[in-house]
C-alpha cells in the first residue's frame, strides 16, 4: 500500500505544480469557463498517460539510444509553449457571445503534453523511480493513479480559473490576463532552456 500511496504522491506533485498545461488550463477557465475548458483537460489527461504508458512500456529505451530525440523533442515543446503564448498575446479580449465561445480543444490538451518537456520528465523519473524493471501489472496500476491525479490536478487549475473569469467582464481586463498568463509560458519556455 506504501509504493501506491508513494506513485500517488509523486502523481499529485508532478502534475498540480505550475506548467504549461495547467497555465492553460488556468486561461481556459477563466476565458471560456469550466465546462468547455474540460476538453482541454480530458485532452492533456488521456494525452499524458498514453505517453506515461509508452514510457513506461519501453520508449525511454528509445530516448537513451537516440539522446538526441530528447532535444528534438525539448525544442519542439518549448517552441509550442511560444506559440501558445504569441496567441494569447494578441488576443484582444473582445468578449464573444456564450453561443460562440468554444475553448481548447481534447486534441489541444493532447498535443500540448506530448510537446510538454515536463510530461517526458514525470514520465521517465516516474516509471524511472517506480516501475523501473518494466513491470507491466505495475505500469499500469501507476498509469490509472496516474489517471485520476491527473485530471483533477488539471481541472482544478480550469476551475481556478473559471473563479478568476467572473472577474474578467471588460476586454481590457481580459488582454492584461491573457498577456499575464502568455508571459507566464514564455517564463516556463525559457526555464526549460536553461541547462540544469
Amino acid at each position: 500500500m506504501s509504493l501506491y500511496l508513494a506513485m500517488a504522491a509523486f502523481a499529485l506533485a508532478m502534475s498540480v505544480s505550475p506548467g504549461p498545461v495547467n497555465i492553460v488550463a488556468l486561461s481556459a477557465g477563466a476565458r471560456f469557463g469550466v465546462r468547455a475548458s474540460l476538453r482541454h483537460v480530458t485532452g492533456a489527461t488521456v494525452g499524458f498517460i498514453v505517453l506515461f504508458l509508452l514510457v513506461g512500456l519501453g520508449l525511454h529505451g528509445v530516448l537513451q539510444r537516440w539522446t538526441f530525440l530528447t532535444l528534438v523533442i525539448q525544442l519542439a515543446g518549448v517552441g509550442f509553449l511560444l506559440y501558445i503564448a504569441w496567441q494569447l498575446a494578441l488576443d484582444e479580449g473582445q468578449l464573444a457571445p456564450v453561443e460562440a465561445v468554444k475553448g481548447p480543444t481534447f486534441l489541444h490538451g493532447a498535443l500540448m503534453q506530448w510537446l510538454n518537456p515536463k510530461a517526458w520528465l514525470a514520465s521517465v523519473s516516474g516509471m524511472g523511480a517506480f516501475v523501473a524493471d518494466g513491470n507491466v501489472q505495475m505500469v499500469l496500476i501507476f498509469a490509472l493513479i496516474y489517471f485520476v491525479i491527473c485530471y483533477a490536478s488539471v481541472a482544478a487549475w480550469a476551475c481556478a480559473g473559471g473563479m478568476l473569469g467572473r472577474y474578467l467582464d471588460q476586454p481590457a481586463k481580459v488582454r492584461v490576463f491573457n498577456r499575464c498568463m502568455a508571459a507566464l509560458l514564455v517564463v516556463s519556455a525559457v526555464y526549460l532552456l536553461v541547462p540544469e
